[in-house]
């Protein structure tokens, strides 16, 4: 194992796809994209799901992304059966619109704690540019055991 890693268990994208196909994010068409050591990617496609009225990204939409990359990640390096990561906290600047094509955003975490995750999230438009920065707060809550 490398020791750089952040994950308790590194599934494949393809694993995460399967695992988180049936919610918001794929309602809009959120796909997981890549995993490394410490970062994970997903890709949306702008397009009518994703639009607001005026034919570019909706914002809400950049949210629902960097949550659902923010929050996946906090509950791959917790212990699932003890825990569980919600969202404490989302913010967002939209810098740019964004037309058509893809955006493929790159959550990294600023902060592991063992009460609170924070990630960054950069969102990035099919040229490369930023088109949006979000931080997440994730808390990490015991797990409610049902009997």
């Amino acid at each position: 194992m490398n020791d750089n890693m952040i994950w308790l268990n590194k599934p494949s994208v393809a694993e995460l796809n399967t695992r988180f196909d049936k919610n918001l994010a794929s309602l809009l068409g959120i796909r997981f994209s890549a995993i490394t050591d410490d970062t994970l990617s997903a890709t949306m496609p702008v397009d009518e799901r994703t639009h607001q009225p005026y034919g570019i990204l909706h914002g809400g939409a950049s949210v629902v992304l960097a949550e659902s990359l923010g929050s996946v990640a906090s509950n791959l390096i917790i212990d699932s059966d003890q825990f569980i990561g919600v969202g404490l906290e989302v913010n967002a600047n939209h810098l740019r619109p964004v037309k058509d094509g893809q955006v493929t955003g790159i959550c990294s975490p600023l902060h592991l704690g063992t009460k609170t995750h924070v990630w960054e999230i950069r969102i990035y438009d099919k040229r490369g540019k930023m088109n949006c920065i979000s931080r997440l707060t994730v808390a990490i809550v015991p797990k409610v055991q049902t009997t």
